[in-house]
């Protein structure tokens, strides 16, 4: 039981801190028909890392110096296009929360700019990868560890899509989506020059 509780408490301590992720989730559920795609994506890619991390530190820890500074570029180019995109809908925004169904990725892309959000990011690596694999590692039950982690992870991610729709009411005032694709387009770039300048 004390496994379960820590990888369910580190578990969410880590996901909630990758802010980048979190808000294009939530950005996206409230436009994006594939919401469950998007939730179950980001669980997936959460379940992989997770395991690799715990059974697995050592081997990854290997080489993973050699994969950051690629992984880190990437991440950077990912936030700033998503930041344009959002500046984009706030300088142009006539209206409120009102996206055509064509207008909304298909489950395809919807996929794929979920694995880039969620695999191009180093921190996703050191946090998920090496400090919940060592802590993970180090548990009396590493199985039980990264069972509560991967809880963890389909509690939050189910709870930002399930928010979603909620939120996706309040902002159908032009204005206030305008300022939310505006925050949204700030949060990422500056999340982008942070990566940027990190030493890897």
């Amino acid at each position: 039981m004390e496994s379960l509780i820590t990888g369910i408490l580190m578990g969410l301590s880590l996901i909630v801190a990758i802010g980048s992720q979190n808000i294009w989730v939530l950005s996206q559920s409230m436009v994006n028909p594939h919401r469950v795609t998007i939730a179950l994506t980001c669980i997936l890619c959460d379940v992989l890392l997770i395991i690799t991390g715990v059974f697995a530190a050592v081997k990854i820890q290997a080489f993973l110096p050699a994969l950051l500074p690629f992984l880190m570029w990437g991440g950077v180019a990912l936030l700033l296009w998503l930041a344009a995109q959002a500046l984009t809908r706030a300088w142009k925004g006539n209206g409120g929360l009102q996206v055509a169904p064509q207008q909304a990725l298909s489950a395809r892309k919807t996929c794929l700019v979920a694995l880039g959000i969620s695999l191009l990011n180093p921190h996703v690596y050191l946090d998920t990868v090496v400090l919940l694999g060592n802590i993970g590692s180090l548990q009396p039950q590493p199985e039980i560890f990264a069972a509560g982690a991967i809880v963890a992870s389909i509690f939050w991610f189910s709870s930002l899509v399930w928010l979603a729709p909620k939120l996706k009411v309040w902002l159908s005032s032009p204005l206030r989506w305008r300022i939310f694709d505006g925050t949204v387009a700030v949060v990422l770039i500056v999340i982008a020059v942070k990566l940027a300048s990190i030493e890897v």
